[in-house]
């Protein structure tokens, strides 16, 4: 089945498996979805991940993240749609819960979360924020 928008299925995927309290998640695998699995695993969101090959597609399995029976992640949000792209220079891009969460930038040096993109002095299209 073809989604018009795969980054908008990664996240309800991930947030549904959240609130049913799943342990895992498995998504379809894009290079895309892969970076966004590893910047939630460096930012500590997850517990672990791993790309299974299973013939002809790959699938990403995610191990989500609890602490006292609550989810890690306390909320995804889509931003820039296949509708309205949100693009944003270095100084105007945004801190989301006071720096508590993260917004997931794609830029001319690949896929990173704000921090990065602030370090790296790199503005780019907001793909989501993750808190």
């Amino acid at each position: 089945m073809a989604h018009s928008d795969p980054i908008a299925d990664f996240l309800t995927r991930v947030r549904n498996a959240i609130k049913a309290k799943h342990k895992k998640v498995e998504i379809p695998a894009s290079n895309l979805k892969k970076e966004l699995t590893r910047i939630m695993f460096e930012n500590k969101f997850i517990t672990k991940y791993d790309v299974v090959n299973s013939g002809t597609h790959d699938t990403i399995r995610i191990a989500l993240k609890y602490s006292n029976a609550q989810s890690v992640i306390r909320g995804l949000r889509r931003i820039s749609t296949p509708g309205i792209r949100r693009y944003r220079p270095v100084d105007e891009l945004p801190r989301v819960n006071n720096g508590m969460g993260i917004a997931v930038i794609s830029t001319s040096k690949g896929v990173m979360s704000d921090k990065q993109a602030r370090k790296d002095n790199v503005g780019g299209e907001v793909l989501c924020y993750i808190w």
